[in-house]
């Protein structure tokens, strides 16, 4: 198997916390730090004082190989090298790129808007940054990896001025697939007759659908992260993945032994007293503690099925001898509180840590109040890959997730035989709502009514399950794709 001397990986998400991606890339960081200690460089937007939350510079590093740019270590895991790049610079020049992306590569940035410029700009800068570290460097066997449209414009740079480096290019999902699940169309019902170009004129995304086709022919090695996806790719960009590399967890985010009790009881705590400042009501020690979080996709990430889904349960509380808490962590302006008898539903305005200072979760990561939970619920109608309900598995929270989750689906073959199901998975269709409601709320009241033994049983099966998402088992999807992509750089045949 061909491997890389160095690999330069480029996502809008390194050093910059917006979603999934981020999560993918952190977590990984450690593993790869074991393979290729410091010849893995992650390349990412300078965004200052946003940046600096997850970054610590080193004019140490690479003095000499490469300039105007800011050099130091991301603060995860592993503590890989990370080069902030700016962009700014290029605006004056943003048509002649342009120009030269439809000659080379027929993008069609003509109807682009919203952060479109802001995205390709930075990463051509980024590829131009990659080729002057690569030369300086006495250009290395190297391997770049470009992850989703926004990084696209890098790929095209390497592929046009530095033609031995071999190219992977990653989409986490596809930009007309999430479009058309946002708009509310039917997705799956009607998936074969969807056309990628077609919908891109209809939806409005012609530039970024372009960037992101492109992409995928253009690359060695086209990659995604769950075979649902890889359905997708198929149909709506017209380019079967080379390889599925699907996600995995890092277990240094997980506390140990006795340590993990303590969090998880001071979690429990701090999500009990904030729920009661919030609410004004009172709340038992013994409360069952349920939660969902993501970004703020109502329909996609089953926002919806999940308060719905509370509103049902509320309706099955009266006799039972605990309250019950359901946590909305998501990004939110508003902090609305919902409460009837026995349940409260609590929004907890994430990624805005402004608007929770001064209360019992302020100095909180997710992942430290995670712990605390009893149970979480991801009824996604579009996810890819699905990071939320594997946190909560690592974690040892047991989750629900959908049959439309790239996650989901990889925990349902691992658990075919289990007795103890610390994933439950819930058939979803385009039109089957209701039903998924009332299983969600179903699961919900039976999780709670499970003895303090099944429950220790059950998170005892969640950690064997998260053990087998370990970065260490999923990296080897990685190493294959590099594998593939040197082969083909290598090779006269056309990609």
């Amino acid at each position: 198997m061909k491997q890389p001397e160095y690999i330069f990986e480029t996502s809008w998400e390194v050093c910059n916390r917006v979603g999934g991606i981020y999560a993918v890339l952190s977590t990984r960081a450690a593993t790869m730090q074991q393979h290729f200690n410091d010849k893995t460089i992650f390349f990412g937007p300078d965004l200052k004082e946003q940046s600096d939350l997850y970054f610590k510079e080193d004019k140490r590093l690479l003095r000499g190989k490469i300039s105007n740019v800011r050099v130091g270590r991301w603060q995860v895991p592993g503590k890989p090298i990370a080069v902030l790049v700016g962009w700014q610079h290029l605006l004056e020049r943003k048509n002649d790129i342009y120009a030269w992306a439809w000659q080379h590569y027929g993008v069609q940035s003509h109807a682009a808007y919203g952060d479109y410029d802001t995205s390709c700009l930075y990463a051509y800068a980024a590829g131009e940054k990659m080729k002057e570290l690569y030369d300086n460097l006495g250009k290395p066997l190297t391997v770049v990896q470009a992850h989703e449209w926004q990084t696209a414009f890098s790929l095209f740079y390497i592929r046009s001025f530095c033609p031995n480096i071999a190219t992977v290019f990653t989409t986490h999902a596809t930009g007309i697939g999430r479009s058309i699940a946002g708009n509310g169309k039917p997705l799956y019902d009607y998936f074969g007759g969807y056309n990628g170009d077609q919908m891109a004129e209809e939806l409005g995304m012609v530039s970024k659908h372009s960037v992101e086709k492109q992409a995928a022919h253009t690359c060695h090695c086209f990659t995604t992260v769950s075979d649902i996806t890889a359905r997708e790719c198929k149909q709506l960009l017209e380019r079967e993945p080379d390889i599925v590399l699907p996600n995995g967890f890092e277990k240094e985010f997980i506390p140990k032994d006795k340590a993990f009790d303590k969090a998880r009881a001071e979690a429990r705590k701090a999500l009990i007293q904030y729920a009661a400042l919030q609410t004004g009501n009172d709340i038992k020690d013994n409360a069952f503690l349920i939660g969902i979080a993501g970004r703020l996709e109502w329909k996609n990430k089953g926002i919806d099925v999940f308060l719905d889904a509370m509103n049902t349960l509320a309706g099955k509380l009266q006799a039972e001898d605990k309250d019950v808490v359901a946590f909305v962590m998501i990004p939110y302006l508003e902090q609305p509180v919902r409460v009837s008898g026995k349940l409260k539903v609590v929004f907890i305005p994430y990624y805005l840590p402004l608007q929770t200072k001064g209360l019992p979760i302020s100095d909180k990561t997710y992942f430290d109040l995670l712990i605390g939970l009893d149970l979480t619920a991801f009824p996604s109608y579009y996810e890819p890959w699905g990071y939320t309900p594997m946190e909560s598995v690592a974690f040892r929270v047991p989750t629900i997730t959908t049959s439309l989750a790239g996650y989901g689906i990889w925990a349902e073959k691992q658990l075919l035989k289990a007795k103890t199901k610390p994933v439950i998975v819930i058939e979803r269709t385009d039109s089957n709502y209701g039903e998924v409601v009332e299983q969600v709320a179903a699961t919900a009241l039976k999780q709670m009514r499970l003895t303090t033994k099944q429950t220790d049983t059950l998170r005892l099966a969640a950690a064997r399950l998260a053990d087998k998402a370990d970065w260490q088992h999923f990296y080897a999807y990685y190493l294959k794709a590099y594998d593939i992509a040197i082969r083909k750089s290598q090779s006269k045949t056309k990609i």
